[in-house]
């Protein structure tokens, strides 16, 4: 790590990333947003924008399920319980039985309330109120070799389901006409998603992980004429608002999770206005 903090001296002298902490969190930006910017035009695509809102409000029960079971890794205990909990919204959502939203809003709500009710017990859920808002100052260098290794295997299953996942968005029977196993790679993505949002959970937080998947993502459509562009769009507006807001965030002394997805959402505005003038 010594070379690449020595690399980052030399070609980043800015005060803030002087310190190791910040070093180390610009690092996770870096090796977070464009993952999560690629994996969010697929969200957008297939209509799943609350998805990942319903991963994350299982990271609580995963936590509090990995305390009853005595199981010491918390992310074990969230990657674990949010791949299951993907699944299970996946599968039902396939039967048809209810709506996406419908489903996705049971299992958030459902999610959230069992998170609670084991974590709070005995007054105990202060110590785990940090996930709500997260903190991407207390990235330390094991993380950031998990987050790379997400950032490879994620990206090379995002290439490989691409085409596929990009059919079936557009026409369920068409896909399957073209021997696309629909339901197998809607399955897989979700799964990739869940591993996603899990590493993010802890340095974004609970009640920001939604946005920051999803509004890049949306800014990239409305600037976008063809697919490519989309995905290019969403990866360059993640890793932008991620620089922004962590370094905004130094300065201003705040949230850094909270200033990342505002320079999202005032990308989206942008892209809105841009949108209009594209069209004309």
């Amino acid at each position: 790590m010594e070379a690449i903090y020595a690399v980052m001296d030399l070609l980043l002298p800015i005060e803030a990333l002087q310190f190791s902490f910040m070093k180390n969190a610009f690092l996770a930006i870096l090796l977070l947003t464009p993952l999560l910017g690629l994996l969010g035009t697929m969200a957008v695509n297939q209509q799943m924008a609350f998805f990942s809102d319903a991963l994350g409000h299982s990271a609580l029960t995963g936590i509090g399920l990995g305390i009853v079971l005595g199981v010491s890794s918390d992310l074990m205990s969230m990657l674990v319980f949010g791949v299951v909990w993907a699944i299970l919204i996946c599968r039902i959502k396939q039967t048809g039985s209810a709506s996406t939203d419908t489903v996705i809003s049971v299992f958030s709500s459902t999610s959230v309330a069992a998170g609670l009710l084991i974590l709070s017990r005995g007054g105990g859920f202060a110590r785990y109120s940090s996930l709500l808002i997260g903190d991407v100052l207390a990235v330390t260098p094991a993380d950031l070799g998990w987050l790379a290794l997400a950032l490879i295997g994620g990206t090379g299953l995002w290439i490989m389901m691409y085409n596929h996942l990009l059919l079936s968005g557009v026409n369920v029977s068409l896909a399957r006409s073209r021997g696309v196993h629909t339901r197998v790679v809607e399955c897989a993505f979700v799964v990739l998603v869940a591993v996603a949002v899990m590493l993010a959970i802890r340095w974004v937080g609970v009640m920001l992980i939604n946005a920051l998947l999803i509004l890049p993502a949306a800014a990239g459509r409305n600037l976008a004429r063809n697919s490519r562009q989309h995905a290019l769009w969403s990866v360059g507006i993640a890793v932008v608002s991620g620089v922004a807001g962590l370094l905004s965030a130094y300065w201003w002394d705040t949230s850094a999770g909270a200033a990342i997805v505002l320079y999202a959402a005032a990308c989206y505005g942008v892209s809105l206005a841009c949108r209009g003038l594209i069209r004309r």
